[in-house]
C-alpha cells in the first residue's frame, strides 16, 4: 500500500513537471508569436508609410504633369493663334478678288467681329460684304468636321446676333491650312465656300458651278 502511494505521488509530481514544462513552452510560443506580431505590425506600418510616400510622389508628379499640360496647351494656343492670324491675313488679302470672280462683288471686309448675344460671346473671323450679300468666313489652322458643324450653328443665328443684316443674303465659308478627315469635302457638301491657304495667297476650291447655301 505504501509503495503504491509513493508511486502515485511520484507520478503526480512527474505529471506536474510535464505540465509546468508544457506551460513554459506554451509561454515561449506565445512570446514568440507576440514578437512575430510586433514584427508584422512594424512591417505593416512601414509598408503603409511607403504607400503614403508613393501617393505623395504620385500626387507631386500629377501636379507637375498638370503644370506641364497647362504650359503645352498655352503654347499650342499661341501657336494656333499665330497661324490663325497668318491665315486670316492671307485670306483677307485675296478675298475681294476671289469672291468677285464668283459673282459676289465684295466691296470690303471686316475682321474679328465680336458680339455678346444671349449671354454668350460670338466671334466671326472675317466678314466680306458688298451691301446686299455677306460672306462670313471661319478661319482654322486645322479644319475638322466638328468645327464645321459648330460654324454652321453660328451661321444659323447670325441674323439674330446682327439684326442689321436681316435683309441680306448670308453665305458661309471656311478657310484652313490643313483639313482633317475630308472636312473640306464635308464643308462643300454643307454648301459652304471652302478656301485653302496656299503659299502667300488663298484659293477657293469649290467648282465653278458651285451654289452656296443662303443662311
Amino acid at each position: 500500500m505504501g509503495t503504491a502511494k509513493k508511486a502515485s505521488l511520484e507520478d503526480t509530481w512527474e505529471l506536474l513537471g510535464e505540465l509546468i514544462n508544457s506551460q513554459k513552452e506554451t509561454d515561449r510560443q506565445i512570446e514568440k508569436l507576440g514578437k512575430s506580431q510586433e514584427e508584422t505590425d512594424r512591417q505593416l506600418k512601414e509598408t503603409d508609410r511607403q504607400i503614403k510616400e508613393t501617393d505623395r510622389q504620385i500626387e507631386k508628379l500629377g501636379k507637375s504633369q498638370e503644370a506641364t499640360d497647362r504650359q503645352l496647351k498655352a503654347t499650342d494656343r499661341r501657336f494656333n493663334s499665330q497661324w490663325g492670324k497668318l491665315i486670316e491675313s492671307l485670306v483677307e488679302g485675296d478675298i475681294v478678288n476671289k469672291f468677285s470672280e464668283r459673282g459676289i462683288k465684295v466691296q470690303g471686309t471686316t475682321q474679328r467681329l465680336k458680339k455678346l448675344f444671349e449671354g454668350k460671346e460670338y466671334e466671326f473671323d472675317i466678314i466680306a460684304h458688298n451691301g446686299d450679300e455677306i460672306v462670313v468666313v471661319e478661319v482654322k489652322t486645322t479644319l475638322d468636321v466638328d468645327k464645321v458643324d459648330h460654324f454652321i450653328e453660328k451661321l444659323k443665328i447670325f441674323k439674330n446676333i446682327y439684326p442689321e443684316y436681316a435683309d441680306k443674303k448670308i453665305y458661309g465659308a471656311v478657310a484652313y491650312l490643313v483639313a482633317d478627315s475630308a472636312s473640306d469635302k464635308y464643308s462643300q457638301n454643307q454648301k459652304l465656300f471652302v478656301i485653302r491657304a496656299t503659299g502667300n495667297s488663298s484659293t477657293i476650291v469649290n467648282p465653278s458651278n458651285f451654289e452656296a447655301r443662303i443662311f
